[in-house]
């Protein structure tokens, strides 16, 4: 019987028209014993370039989701990761009634570990971390990945 683990969150908007009577996006969503993020609309919607956006916070669960699942299934081949950067990107479709999904993220991570004999299975691994990874066995869209791997 699969584990159930709940997550829960608090979002908090008042209403704050500007001149226009256009609504201001910006809202607070807390966490219990975690910081509040800031959030708003990307400035492409019209919201504050300035707050991170629901599609920064997808784009960024996914590179850190990855990145966790990419060390845990390092540490089972005895993988000594020394840095991990990613660059990623992410491709939201829009159509002409106002709606849209992201269509394609692709990640690519940059790994440095200290072994050159494990190079080439530590760049294998990031697909064993994409099979394992909670927030990509979510999404509707391609996840894909372009790894490096360098010694040092």
């Amino acid at each position: 019987m699969p584990l159930k683990h709940l997550f829960k969150a608090i979002l908090n908007w008042q209403n704050k028209a500007d001149s226009q009577k256009t609504h201001i996006k910006n809202h607070t969503i807390s966490f219990e014993g975690k910081s509040d993020l800031h959030v708003s609309a990307a400035k492409a919607f019209k919201g504050d370039p300035s707050l991170h956006n629901p599609e920064d916070l997808l784009l960024s669960s996914l590179m850190s989701c990855h990145m966790m699942s990419y060390l845990y299934v390092c540490s089972l081949h005895q993988i000594n990761v020394l840095t991990y950067t990613d660059n990623a990107t992410g491709t939201l479709e829009t159509d002409e009634k106002g709606s849209g999904r992201f269509i394609e993220v692709h990640l690519q991570p940059v790994v440095t570990i200290d072994n050159p004999a494990q190079k080439e299975l530590a760049n294998a691994l990031h697909q064993k971390a994409n099979e394992l990874c909670f927030i990509a066995n979510s999404c509707n869209f391609k996840v894909l990945h372009t790894p490096t791997c360098n010694v040092g």
